[in-house]
């Protein structure tokens, strides 16, 4: 579980930093219970936009924030649901919606997952140390902007070629941005930047969201249970649930669905990833063009033993179908398919990622032939905020999108099939976990024992899944030293 000892030192030095700043934390439960807010911090929120540089909108790290730009309340959890019209299965599939947190992607609470046990702790500290932010996309993002509403000093790394977009706006939010080579899957790169970094005598913490189980631990208690309130509110019975189909990436997402195993015993958690790096599916390795998933390793946080299915989507269905989404000419085709034009309008909300989520869900629905009845969830981890260079640099690449081309992208959607797949069996799980011990023990620095215990000890993950009521009590511990909180009028 997360290291919640104090340091004293470091501890007194965040206080402060807190103190002069005006930065108060919110807590695991206020994230899902946003109605438990205090009111002027709701009122400040009013005035402010949801991606301003303000401690306030530290707050606005729930899957329940209004869905506006400036000014937004709480309500309920952001989601969307796609009609068989467009996915062409019975099934519902249901996306929740990362586009309205900060940033306009949820891994800014994957970040305060691992920032904030040690800033509370005092074993991180904000007035003599950096925060270094390893990722392939988003996760970089959320920490240079949990960093900068926290009073730290952050640095971002990420592969060279991820879109224009975001070096563009780390370039404004981060203290430094650190470009690795390659792109999504070359994920070594970005771990042996760090060791460079770690070894370089600077003043810096590392927060790998691969290995740092802060990660796993937001998700299982914030996402799960958004999840789970969601599910509850679209289902009469708890048969209808089938399972939760989630793009593997750092794996801490996927956390969500062992929450939802307590809940609902018989669903399943499936893992997707791209066919062109299939290194679940096949022990694969490659390059490909799904932003933010990187691969070629199995992340230390996820609980691959929970895993019951592995799917791969090929990234060029991905590409296309961003173009169908969001084009003038491939939005008119998806009307003109059957599709509502409301459904078509809200298609921006999904990321290349978000896409790739989609057709793993429509997958796991033909797989196991799923009715109206049933429901499948996944995910939006954002939206096409910062994939527009990419249409761009596809147009340049394959000419205006016009009938013919919405026709391929169309066909590509509606003939999803159930190749590339594999229903998991107990040593199916294995082979896949063991593939850890070349990345973890053999070059990352874990050991042996932990390793084994990942597999062999219910109590592993079972103490990171109950900790999050230790965090909290941390974070009230810290609001308390600051006087802040107890101030507010």
């Amino acid at each position: 579980m997360p290291d919640l000892s104090i340091n004293e030192a470091g501890l007194a030095n965040a206080v402060q930093r807190a103190k002069e700043k005006n930065i108060i934390i919110p807590t695991f439960e206020q994230m899902r219970k946003p109605e438990t807010i205090p009111a002027p911090i709701k009122k400040r929120l009013a005035l402010l936009g949801l991606w301003d540089l303000d401690p306030a909108n530290l707050f606005r790290i729930s899957w329940k924030n209004e869905p506006r730009a400036f000014g937004g309340g709480y309500g309920s959890v952001n989601h969307l649901e796609l009609p068989s019209s467009l996915t062409g299965v019975k099934a519902r599939i249901v996306l929740m919606l990362g586009k309205w947190f900060p940033t306009g992607a949820h891994k800014v609470g994957a970040a305060f997952g691992c920032l904030v046990p040690r800033l509370v702790t005092g074993r991180f500290d904000p007035t003599r140390e950096k925060a270094v932010w390893p990722s392939t996309g988003n996760y970089c993002r959320g920490g240079a902007y949990d960093s900068n509403l926290l009073g730290c000093d952050s640095i971002a790394i990420l592969p060279e070629g991820m879109s224009r977009e975001r070096f563009d706006w780390l370039a404004k939010i981060a203290g430094e941005t650190i470009k690795t080579p390659g792109t999504e899957s070359n994920v070594k790169e970005i771990f042996d930047k760090c060791r460079e970094l770690r070894d370089s005598g600077d003043k810096l913490q590392i927060f790998n969201q691969f290995d740092d189980m802060g990660n796993y631990l937001w998700h299982y208690a914030v996402t799960g249970q958004a999840m789970a309130e969601l599910i509850k509110s679209l289902i009469t019975n708890d048969s209808q649930f089938k399972g939760v189909v989630l793009c593997t990436g750092s794996g801490g997402t996927i956390a969500s669905g062992d929450y939802l195993k307590t809940l609902y015993p018989l669903s399943k958690i499936a893992a997707s990833e791209a066919a062109q790096c299939p290194t679940l599916l096949n022990n694969g390795f490659g390059e490909h063009r799904i932003e933010g998933i990187g691969d070629k390793h199995v992340p230390w946080v996820h609980n691959t033993k929970n895993t019951d299915l592995v799917i791969a989507v090929d990234d060029e269905v991905p590409m296309q179908l961003i173009r169908l989404f969001n084009e003038p000419e491939g939005k008119e085709f998806l009307v003109s398919r059957g599709v509502a034009p409301n459904v078509v309008d809200s298609l921006e909300l999904l990321g290349i990622s978000s896409v790739a989520n989609t057709i793993a869900a429509i997958k796991f629905a033909k797989y196991y032939e799923l009715t109206e009845e049933d429901l499948v969830l996944t995910m939006a981890t954002d939206s096409m905020e910062m994939y527009g260079s990419r249409l761009r640099e596809m147009e340049e690449a394959r000419g205006k999108m016009d009938v013919v081309a919405s026709a391929v992208a169309w066909s590509a959607l509606r003939q999803t099939a159930t190749d590339l797949m594999e229903e998991l069996s107990y040593q199916g799980r294995k082979r896949i976990h063991n593939l850890k011990y070349y990345t973890w023990v053999e070059q990352q620095g874990k050991t042996y024992q932990e390793i084994q215990a990942q597999w062999y000890d219910p109590s592993y993950w079972t103490s990171v899944q109950a900790a999050g009521p230790d965090v909290d009590r941390r974070i009230n511990e810290f609001n308390q030293r600051t006087g802040l909180l107890a101030n507010l009028s």
